[in-house]
């Protein structure tokens, strides 16, 4: 099984210069993308508490103890 896998990647060639950047891209953009992401998001939220204002805070919800 292993000589007809390594048969089957010899028929195929090597890659042009092109399909190689686009299988690249398509292999680690998306998490190029979510760091990009993140770390705006986070950048963002930081400029908030420097800001002095608070993060918007909602009334708790009354607990109820019957026992």
């Amino acid at each position: 099984m292993t000589t007809q896998t390594h048969l089957v990647a010899l028929h195929l060639g090597a890659l042009h210069p092109v399909e190689r950047a686009l299988t690249l891209a398509l292999a680690f953009g998306p998490f190029v993308v979510l760091g990009v992401v993140v770390w705006w998001r986070s950048r963002h939220e930081q400029d908030e508490h420097d800001d002095g204002h608070d993060p918007v805070e909602r009334p708790e919800d009354p607990v109820q103890r019957d026992r």
